[in-house]
């Protein structure tokens, strides 16, 4: 057996090593779940001994009952998520239902998909969570297939089947329709990451209500949904010959720094470009002009994702869920009728 490395206290993964298995089989091991050799188990328990590690409190209490805590991991840049308040409101509802019920909320930032299912792996061999609550559903995405095999508890945040996708079309399409009653024949929209399945979704019922009309995007172009893709986004639509008279925006975010981008250009709002964003943030309601949005309820819909994950972790007291309701467009200053 190595000589363990007394500079820092050991792990998990590190007690997994030594016994040359994975860190769910020590937890096992230590936990009395699962199936494992009875050869292995004192295999792990040697390893453990020589390296002077024992299980977490967190994770003995989650054994012998519930550690209470849900995971909600986003996987944004720091800088990215500062200039979102999405997040804030998602959490808002959240909190609505977990904090009466005595869950905590663990909140986790990652830069990437590795990152994150590094993450999981971890939470669930450490038995810290009861549940997790994956945000915005990726093409192809491989958190729920890994969550099933890691037997955690988790519910999805727009997917093809998640809590926030399957009503979307209604505020998408209430919005192109706005902008074309008002005779907006050229229409930008500045899209989320493509990866994304609700990205992609509200970019397909966009082009689709144009397309009912016999008019075709003047661009689409995605971003990271961050400030500064945002304005530079805006800044290549307006440099366009003919440019836009109306641009979509797929958050209130980037809407906000679009019509700040074209002030500075020189245009008045709506005078000259209308605008639309997407969520109903509070803040939209103070800007000048006020921001013409689908408001899709962000905090309900945290909301009801949390009813159903504690549905799914056995709190047999916690209330059906509710479907969050349709989006709808919220019409107030940042839309007029189109310029010659």
């Amino acid at each position: 057996m190595s000589v363990p490395n007394r500079s820092r206290r050991p792990t998990i993964k590190d007690v997994a090593a030594e016994a040359g298995v994975s860190p769910a089989a020590v937890s096992k091991a230590f936990n009395g779940t699962g199936r494992i050799s009875e050869q292995t188990r004192l295999r792990i328990q040697e390893a453990a001994t020589g390296l002077g590690w024992s299980p977490n409190a967190a994770a003995s209490a989650l054994r012998r009952s519930r550690s209470h805590t849900i995971a909600l991991v986003v996987r944004r840049p720091s800088d990215v998520l500062g200039t979102d308040p999405h997040f804030s409101e998602l959490i808002n509802g959240l909190e609505s239902e977990l904090a009466p019920r005595g869950y905590g909320l663990l909140l986790h930032l990652v830069a990437d998909g590795d990152e994150e299912g590094r993450l999981y792996e971890r939470l669930a061999a450490e038995g810290r969570v009861d549940g997790a609550v994956l945000t915005e559903s990726r093409i192809d995405d491989p958190r729920p297939v890994q969550l099933r095999r890691l037997g955690l508890p988790f519910v999805l945040l727009g997917g093809p089947d998640g809590v926030m996708l399957s009503h979307q079309e209604t505020g998408v399409t209430e919005a192109v329709e706005h902008l074309l009653a008002l005779g907006h024949r050229r229409i930008g929209y500045v899209s989320g990451p493509p990866e994304l399945v609700h990205s992609r979704f509200r970019q397909g019922v966009f082009t689709d209500v144009l397309d009912r009309s016999g008019l075709a995007p003047v661009a689409v172009i995605p971003t990271d949904f961050g400030a500064e893709a945002a304005i530079a986004a805006t800044e290549r639509l307006l440099a366009l010959s003919p440019r836009p008279t109306a641009i979509v925006y797929a958050n209130d975010s980037m809407a906000m720094c679009g019509i700040g981008a074209a002030q500075r250009a020189g245009l008045s709002v709506p005078g000259e470009l209308s605008v639309i964003g997407y969520d109903d943030l509070p803040l939209g309601r103070w800007l000048h002009p006020r921001l013409t949005t689908v408001d899709q309820r962000v905090t309900v819909v945290g909301a009801a994702a949390a009813r159903v994950l504690l549905a799914e972790v056995g709190e047999e007291r916690v209330p059906a869920p509710e479907l969050a309701e349709s989006p709808r467009l919220v019409v107030r200053e940042s839309t007029g009728p189109a310029s010659p």
